[in-house]
């Protein structure tokens, strides 16, 4: 791979690449943030729980509230890198410069805007959940549906992934006329595949490939990813059929991510009188650097002591902590430039810091599975999204199983039009997939409503 073949303005849906853009206020990767964040798909989330449950008396961050913020950080990497890219090659060209010094912001913006955005209700737990009936199905309905569903598109379901559901509800057109969903660029599309694998060889630590650690499109996406990675020259790995190289934009757009997930959450258990100050002091401040200087440990503290309200004093350390590991991010990803082209970088730039950096991020993961992830009402609220998406999928799966019962005809109307439902073995994937497309869009909200609804805890009001 090579810098200057790694990005063009080419979009889902169109017929040819194009470099015209008649908007002289917004260029292409623009209007792809300006899509997604007016997106209905993106507005949801605001409902959709990120760690601890939603709504509380106190807020906390939901999965739109942290998408906009790892869009933030994920604009400032852009930024660095595509600056130092720009100053490296200072010959390539008006174009490549122009799109580096001043568009691949916006690119890595958009991705990391877009990344939780195929995330099911109820957190990880959501995922789990539709994992989870899958692979629990028995007598009929397991034999007629594993008859009907080629082997990757089995997997599809019972190692359904966030991530490949990311890629399918930004590019399907669904039951819409024009095709390409949401049309926005290879270039972001891209850059938003953490793991650019199939289902059936995803999922595969063993493998050493950072790219089958999960998986990044399902078999009906199949081609629209093959399509970006010809355009973009991201290539095959070898003695794999549907395995490729990550592109090296993707490592901006995980690193955001991975930057805000680890302060906010502890940030959010602050709030929620989970963690200390203290505690929070033990795990950020090691990262800086000893003395009074600008910005070092000295410096920070003495910072600290002025301000009167702890959440106020938790804030400015998240603040000043997300400025400091944008740095070394930028700095790794220039250090490991070669290995980003040659798509051998099998490690996530967090895990490229030096040992006593990584020694810190090993204690952050250690004490948030231990006190955040582990906590009572964060057990409860995934207990509650494995019965209340388990329980929506047992009825809609039935229902589409055997439309000949009354019941099922009714319950098969309730999936809204977007998501049409055909029947028959021949269309039962499809089927399938518009099912897990209706509930992965829900709200935590909604899905505990219809699921009250339908299994008669609630009784509906007309209105």
């Amino acid at each position: 791979m090579n810098w200057a073949s790694l990005y063009t303005t080419q979009r889902t849906g169109s017929t040819r690449p194009t470099n015209n853009n008649p908007d002289i206020v917004r260029n292409s990767f623009l209007k792809d943030y300006d899509r997604i964040i007016f997106s209905s798909a993106f507005r949801r989330l605001q409902n959709k729980t990120q760690v601890f449950p939603l709504p509380g008396a106190i807020f906390v961050h939901n999965r739109l509230t942290h998408s906009l913020e790892v869009a933030s950080v994920g604009r400032s990497l852009g930024k660095a890198v595509g600056e130092a890219i720009a100053a490296k090659y200072k010959d390539e060209g008006e174009s490549f410069t122009e799109f580096y010094r001043h568009e691949l912001a916006s690119v890595i913006a958009s991705a990391c805007l877009a990344h939780d955005i195929g995330n099911p209700p109820f957190g990880h737990s959501g995922e789990d959940a539709i994992r989870s009936f899958f692979t629990g199905l028995e007598g009929d309905a397991r034999k007629r549906i594993h008859d009907a569903l080629t082997p990757n598109q089995l997997k599809d379901f019972e190692l359904f992934e966030g991530n490949s559901n990311a890629l399918r509800t930004l590019t399907q057109r669904f039951d819409e006329p024009e095709s390409g969903g949401y049309r926005l660029t290879y270039t972001t599309l891209a850059s938003l595949v953490k793991y650019p694998c199939s289902s059936i060889e995803g999922f595969n630590k063993k493998s050493g490939l950072i790219a089958t650690k999960k998986s990044g499109f399902f078999d009906s996406e199949l081609a629209a990813f093959e399509q970006i990675a010809e355009a973009l020259d991201i290539p095959r790995k070898d003695g794999y059929e549907h395995v490729y190289a990550r592109h090296p934009f993707v490592y901006l757009t995980e690193a955001a991510d991975d930057i805000c997930y680890r302060v906010i959450d502890l940030e959010d258990a602050h709030r929620l009188h989970i963690v200390s100050l203290d505690k929070f002091k033990e795990l950020f401040l090691p990262f800086f650097k000893e003395g009074d200087g600008y910005n070092t440990r000295g410096y920070i503290e003495k910072k600290i002591a002025n301000i009167k309200d702890d959440n106020q004093k938790v804030q400015y350390i998240r603040a000043v902590w997300i400025g400091l590991m944008i740095g070394k991010m930028a700095e790794l990803f220039m250090q490991h430039e070669e290995e980003l082209l040659n798509g051998t970088l099998e490690m996530d730039l967090l895990k490229c810091l030096p040992a006593e950096d990584h020694a810190l991020i090993d204690a952050i993961n250690k004490f948030s599975v231990s006190h955040i992830y582990n906590y009572r009402a964060v057990v409860e609220i995934e207990i509650a999204g494995y019965n209340v998406i388990g329980g929506l999928l047992k009825e809609f799966v039935h229902a589409i199983l055997n439309p000949e019962l009354t019941k099922s005809g009714k319950i098969i109307k309730l999936v809204s039009a977007q998501f049409p439902i055909w029947l028959g073995a021949e269309n039962l994937y499809h089927d399938i997939q518009s099912l897990v497309d209706y509930i992965a869009g829900m709200t935590d909200l909604y899905a505990i409503d219809i699921y009250r609804k339908i299994t008669g805890i609630t009784i509906p009001e007309i209105r």
